[in-house]
């Protein structure tokens, strides 16, 4: 006898260029409400995977890195927070929840269902104006502050800001990631701003290997045979492309401590990102725009979970804005190797501004803050369904 389907209140969002299931943890079963595998396979489940056929066609997902992803929120237990933002990356094909990193974009929806849920205090949300609020991200441990618009007392989701990578335009949302590497991590984790990683079999490349953001490691497009205008198709038809992706993503993996074996690069699929950069050149984006190199400073394009992505992941680009900022990185060479505090970039779906404070100490940098923008719109409400076995 089969049991009858759960009913289970969530939040259907688009934050920035992803798109994710939203849950708050106390709505969610009490045996999902704890870390591990009863609750992995309920957000597995929830997404529609693992699916072989790499559809999700039984599920919530989009079958691509951006929109298989899902997100738990709780009141804050952290002090001057308002809302605890946990990220699950949902493998497409393959059984796994990578719980390793951050995503910047959905970073952009937290605070919008924070303030939807009651998460966050009402003293703080203004009739009218801007809320700031205080996101404890606890993927990564570090603080981000989301300024959502209000208009009579409730989120402003429409407006007329456009993020490339996004079809419509809607209101902007202000993320400021406040020490996105504490002082006592390693921005670069070799201590080197600049580098060459050997990857067996594949060749030896000019690296940037930085923990901004979200672990990233930088390539000199040209040392791929690459120019840096390629779009996904591009990437995504050519397997032995993808190949030595990751076999450059497992070698910085292990370099850059995040593992202690090249085999365990497939268990952590999120992190670290590979991304190759170019000086900037016009290109034509996926859209039909038009990007002129006078418009922008350097071109990026990265890879998340396996494949390259349609625009930028949020936490790449806080990666990208602290690594141009620095002397003698790979980014920093591309964009013309000047100061700089911001940086616009050039990507698949268009181009992206984003800032970042630097404080130099000696022969360290200290990253004080990045920004960007982003927005974020609520696209369904109401209640998941899943079969009660999942979770059993």
């Amino acid at each position: 006898m089969f049991k009858p389907q759960l009913r289970i209140p969530a939040t259907y969002m688009r934050g920035g260029t992803s798109k994710g299931v939203f849950f708050v943890l106390h709505d969610l079963p009490e045996a999902v409400q704890q870390p591990g595998e009863v609750r992995d396979r309920f957000l597995q489940r929830v997404i529609g995977s693992p699916d072989p056929y790499a559809k999700h066609t039984d599920g919530m997902g989009g079958a691509t890195s951006s929109t298989s992803k899902t997100v738990i929120l709780s009141k804050s237990d952290v002090p001057e927070h308002d809302v605890n933002y946990l990220y699950g990356q949902i493998g497409i094909e393959d059984d796994l929840v990578d719980w390793s990193g951050n995503c910047g974009n959905l970073t952009a929806a937290v605070g919008t269902v924070a303030i939807q849920q009651g998460l966050v205090d009402a003293s703080r949300i203004p009739q009218n104006g801007i809320c700031e609020v205080r996101i404890w991200q606890q993927n990564t441990s570090k603080t981000i502050i989301s300024r959502v618009p209000i208009t009579n007392g409730e989120v402003q989701e429409t407006g007329d800001f456009e993020l490339d990578g996004v079809t419509f335009p809607a209101a902007e949302v202000v993320l400021e990631f406040v020490d996105p590497v504490d002082a006592g991590e390693s921005l670069f984790p070799t201590g080197k701003a600049c580098e060459t990683l050997s990857v067996e079999g594949v060749g030896d490349f000019s690296v940037t290997m930085i923990t901004a953001g979200i672990p990233t490691i930088f390539v000199k497009a040209e040392e791929l045979g690459y120019l840096g205008t390629e779009l996904q198709s591009d990437i995504n038809s050519d397997e032995a492309a993808l190949a030595k992706f990751e076999k450059i993503r497992a070698a910085g993996a292990l370099k850059m401590g995040l593992i202690d074996s090249l085999e365990q690069a497939a268990t952590r699929q999120h992190t670290p990102k590979v991304a190759f950069v170019a000086p900037a050149k016009d290109y034509t984006a996926s859209s039909g725009k038009a990007v002129k190199a006078t418009d922008i400073d350097v071109l990026v394009r990265a890879l998340s979970m396996g494949k390259l992505h349609h625009a930028m992941m949020g936490t790449a680009a806080v990666a990208i804005g602290v690594a141009a900022a620095i002397p003698g990185t790979t980014v920093n060479q591309a964009a013309g190797g000047i100061e700089r505090t911001d940086v616009t970039f050039g990507h698949p779906s268009g181009t992206l501004k984003v800032g970042a404070v630097i404080k130099q100490q000696g022969e360290n940098y200290q990253v004080q803050k990045a920004t960007m923008s982003r927005s974020a719109r609520t696209l369904m409400e109401g209640f998941i369904r899943i079969p009660a076995e999942s979770i059993e």
